[in-house]
């Protein structure tokens, strides 16, 4: 009788140490702020912010982050402007796309992620030594017009000697995220890929990677955080919290091994094993992908405008303090 007492004892006092933590946890939770963002699309490209995400580096600051997929500059820039979400993560150009549409309550971007465009080139035919004018004459999946794929793209060939309406057949009639699809497919004898679409691609024998889009296009605020100014000036403590979150994010992708980030972002790629994340991290890394500060120059923004204006997707440079914020 002793004995069973004693175990039912136990058995109560665990329980209460259970619920106490789960009331702690609960309790914490409830205090902290929720934000929304909507990502433009979800690639290992995006390392800093996952690891942000799952060391609890937005937790640390206060915040409860949640993401959730846009797929697309253009679905990005809608859900801010429709109050679906309080933050957009999206190419920087979707926000002079706002800005020089008259929007009163424009877009502002606050911090960046990444600093090269983190496309691959994708060949369906294995070329050793690939040059950029093996592209001519070919058929290419580019991606949608004005998206900052098909006018890096586009940018790189200009200024390599290649005509990007004669010498290429671009096809910017593909959707962003049917792009891996139609090349599988057989469109196309190349195809800009992110990752881990592009390894994909590679390991299922559809094509070899032959080349990154970042090394070739330079340093540009290639994919940032936005959100309203309105949301921005009465919210600048949380503004401030997230991109101290996100500084922690790229601190750690520059300060720990691809194995390591590997293992902490692994959740959010669970077709990808260890490994090939770990060689997708590594090829980022050794592309300079990742900036170690969240803030971006007036020369990188102006550079982004330059690939605009060759892509004749831009007329006149917009303003660098009118959209980007600073302290």
């Amino acid at each position: 009788m002793k004995k069973k007492l004693t175990i039912i004892l136990s058995f109560i006092i665990i329980l209460i140490v259970v619920l106490g933590v789960l009331f702690n946890n609960k309790q914490k939770d409830s205090s902290l702020t929720k934000v929304r963002v909507a990502e433009v699309a979800h690639s290992i490209f995006y390392a800093p912010q996952y690891v942000a995400l799952h060391k609890d580096f937005f937790k640390d600051e206060g915040l409860d982050v949640e993401i959730s997929l846009a797929a697309g500059a253009d679905k990005v820039t809608a859900a801010v402007l429709s109050g679906d979400v309080e933050i957009g993560f999206s190419g920087s150009e979707a926000t002079i796309y706002v800005y020089n549409g008259g929007e009163k309550d424009f877009l502002k971007n606050f911090a960046q992620l990444t600093q090269k465009d983190g496309s691959f080139i994708v060949s369906r035919e294995k070329i050793d030594n690939f040059k950029l004018s093996d592209l001519k004459g070919k058929y290419y999946i580019a991606g949608r017009i004005g998206g900052m794929p098909e006018m890096t793209l586009e940018y790189i060939l200009s200024k390599n000697g290649i005509n990007p309406k004669s010498d290429v057949t671009l096809d910017t009639s593909v959707a962003f995220s049917a792009m891996q699809g139609a090349f599988i497919s057989g469109t196309g004898d190349f195809v800009s890929l992110f990752e881990p679409s592009a390894t994909k691609v590679e390991q299922e024998g559809y094509g070899y990677i032959v080349a990154s889009l970042g090394e070739l296009g330079g340093n540009v605020p290639y994919t940032a955080y936005n959100a309203r100014i309105s949301y921005i000036e009465n919210n600048p403590d949380i503004i401030d919290k997230f991109t101290k979150a996100i500084e922690k994010g790229l601190d750690y992708v520059h300060n720990h091994t691809s194995k390591e980030i590997a293992e902490v972002i692994k959740d959010e790629f669970p077709d990808t094993n260890i490994s090939d994340l770990a060689t997708v991290i590594e090829r980022y890394k050794s592309v300079d992908t990742w900036p170690t500060t969240t803030d971006f120059t007036e020369e990188s923004f102006n550079h982004l405008q330059d690939i605009m204006i060759n892509a004749n997707e831009l007329t006149e440079k917009v303003n660098y303090n009118d959209l980007v914020y600073t302290k």
